[in-house]
């Protein structure tokens, strides 16, 4: 499956990982296809996947169908570049959501296009810090938001919030596989816009979670970092090893 390029024509770079498909492209291009969306304004959703959210795809058909029909999916995660290599493929590296929005406002503002920039999710407290550090770095986009913590009875409402600002990206952060399941569901009520699953990023950028060292994030290490730092993920970090032995044993039927 292709998708349409910052030159309009059609790309084909697609790399499967347990049936989840993935887009190889390196994050300058991902920026370069976002940005290109945005001046376009088309309705698109970007997921960044991880080994997490392959096991997810794998044992709720939703997710799975829900991954089938994103416009782009990115490797966020060192397991999904290694097991692209296990077939004998190579992805770029890893895309991850915390670091492309980054480069998407900084390339936007260096090229004088003004982004409108939904923000749905983390506590109110932490979602505040985010938008003022934001306010703050990107003085030339506009900013808004609303917490995640809200009762299902209540998303009319934080959608009308969301369609009302109009905005350019809107940046989910419910964490995995709600965030997508929320984005497939409401995109097509909104304005056109980009929507980008982002997990716990709005923390990260508010400076609530900080990442691991820049040397750990070099040795592909941040998994282990973000373990130590909250125990409570342990459990998600199951579906590591789950991962593993399911693209070893993919691998050893291929061959």
């Amino acid at each position: 499956m292709g998708f349409a390029n910052a030159a309009g024509t059609v790309t084909d770079t697609v790399v499967r990982v347990l049936d989840v498909r993935f887009h190889g492209l390196p994050e300058s291009q991902v920026v370069e296809q976002i940005l290109y969306w945005v001046a376009e304004k088309s309705r698109r959703m970007v997921i960044t996947a991880g080994p997490e959210f392959v096991m997810m795809a794998r044992r709720d058909p939703e997710v799975a169908r829900i991954a089938r029909s994103a416009d782009l999916v990115t490797p966020d995660g060192i397991g999904i570049v290694w097991a692209a290599k296990m077939q004998g493929k190579a992805l770029p590296g890893r895309v991850t959501g915390v670091e492309v929005v980054c480069r998407l406002l900084e390339t936007a503002a260096r090229r004088k296009q003004r982004l409108r920039v939904f923000l749905l999710g983390a506590s109110q407290a932490s979602l505040n810090r985010c938008l003022a550090v934001l306010g703050e770095s990107f003085p030339m986009h506009v900013f808004a938001g609303r917490d995640g913590y809200f009762r299902a009875d209540e998303l009319p409402q934080v959608m009308a919030e969301v369609a009302a600002f109009r905005p350019d990206l809107w940046l989910v952060g419910l964490g995995q596989p709600r965030q997508e399941k929320l984005i497939f569901q409401q995109l097509g009520s909104l304005p056109p816009c980009v929507a980008i699953g982002v997990g716990g990023s709005i923390d990260v950028w508010g400076g609530t979670v900080k990442r691991a060292p820049a040397l750990l994030r070099r040795m592909n290490l941040e998994w282990l970092y973000r373990l130590v730092r909250q125990p409570s993920r342990w459990r998600r970090q199951l579906a590591l090893p789950q991962f593993a032995w399911q693209v070893l044993k993919d691998a050893a039927r291929r061959s």
